[in-house]
């Protein structure tokens, strides 16, 4: 009996991070599934809401088809599941939270609640983004640009794979500022080598606009753009933090110790 205790205290802290590892995820398709449920019965007006930026520049008799038939029903139904996915975003994060947080320092619990709020809100940032300015403007660019007697008219699953393309490649890049901060923070780097290195991170900007964007020079300058941007927001409030001392961080690491059980 005595030989096998020391094995069940090992055994047992991972067998309850497991549990609650279990259950934050059901947590989480649960919360997906139930918006996606009360999401389903509007499907085919939430379409149609996400593809007003395309149909409002389309020439008149001019509407998107659906060259596959299974097409008119699955690509509404995919629409919702990724609108849910992205509307239930603070409560899987909220559950991310709650699981890595009993493990970090105090000097970490403060910077990470920032972080987490702000990558939310920011994703939705870029998404919106995409969604107001980026899609009218690059819609109205290429059907203007159609030859003489061509009619654009989109399949309506092309349309919803290049919108959720677009849709993440925003929301992505508007996460520049949070990461420059983290980064400055933890001392991977400086702000001095950051504004060094400014020239290459524009360059590196357009590169990615050109592989995340369709090949059109309009939509590719409205995501470089805004990266560089955000890059230079990262910096500002980078220069408003210092790296942390590692005698401050072992401070709080003593301080964060569990008090030693007296016999």
């Amino acid at each position: 009996m005595s030989s096998q205790t020391p094995h069940n205290d090992q055994e047992m802290p991972l067998v309850a991070h497991l549990t609650e590892l279990r259950t934050r995820l059901l947590r989480c398709v649960g919360a997906v599934f139930l918006i996606f449920a009360t999401l389903f019965y509007f499907a085919r007006e939430i379409y149609t809401l996400v593809s007003e930026p395309l149909r409002r520049f389309l020439p008149e008799g001019a509407t998107m088809i659906a060259i596959d038939p299974a097409s008119a029903f699955l690509a509404p139904l995919k629409l919702t599941m990724v609108i849910a996915l992205f509307v239930s975003m603070p409560v899987i994060l909220h559950q991310v939270w709650g699981f890595i947080a009993p493990g970090l320092y105090k000097h970490e619990k403060r910077i990470a609640v920032p972080l987490l709020t702000s990558s939310v809100l920011l994703f939705y940032a870029g998404m919106a983004f995409a969604y107001f300015l980026v899609l009218p403007l690059m819609y109205h660019f290429l059907i203007g640009a159609a030859p003489e007697g061509v009619t654009p008219m989109t399949d309506i699953n092309s349309y919803l794979d290049s919108v959720l393309t677009l849709f993440f490649a925003f929301g992505v890049a508007f996460e520049i500022p949070v990461a420059v901060v983290l980064l400055i923070w933890i001392g991977i780097v400086d702000v001095a080598y950051l504004q060094k290195i400014r020239p290459y991170v524009i360059i590196g900007c357009f590169v990615v606009g050109m592989v995340l964007t369709p090949p059109d020079p309009l939509s590719q300058t409205l995501l470089a753009v805004p990266m560089w941007l955000l890059f230079e927001v990262g910096l500002f409030f980078g220069r408003l933090i210092r790296k942390r001392p590692a005698d401050e961080a072992a401070d709080d690491a003593n301080n964060d110790q569990p008090p030693a059980v007296q016999p």
